[in-house]
């Protein structure tokens, strides 16, 4: 049986993780630190300090899995956000991780 027309997609689970990353946006090659909370194929949340700067699209390079995620910032509350992934790409020269 099909699902009604007007019945919301599956949510795409996330997995809970605790992974170091640097949000790289390019600007003066910078780079800022944060955590990735929970991740799935699609996006990933992230800690972030108050404080930073988010660009609406960056590269979030994850040494621990040495890949660079292009994102987009779809979400941001105080020390969270929510990015959605678009693609992969290597670790940009200049970035010292």
């Amino acid at each position: 049986m099909a699902a009604p027309a007007d019945s919301k997609p599956e949510r795409e689970h996330r997995r809970r993780v605790l992974k170091g990353a640097a949000i790289l946006s390019g600007v003066a090659n910078s780079a800022v630190s944060c955590t990735i909370r929970n991740m799935h194929g699609n996006g990933a949340e992230l800690v972030v300090p108050v404080e930073a700067r988010i660009p609406e699209e960056f590269l979030l390079y994850v040494p621990a899995d040495g890949i660079g995620y292009r994102a987009t910032l779809r979400w941001r509350k105080l020390d969270r956000c929510g990015v959605q992934f678009s693609g992969t790409e290597p670790k940009p020269h200049w970035h010292y991780g």
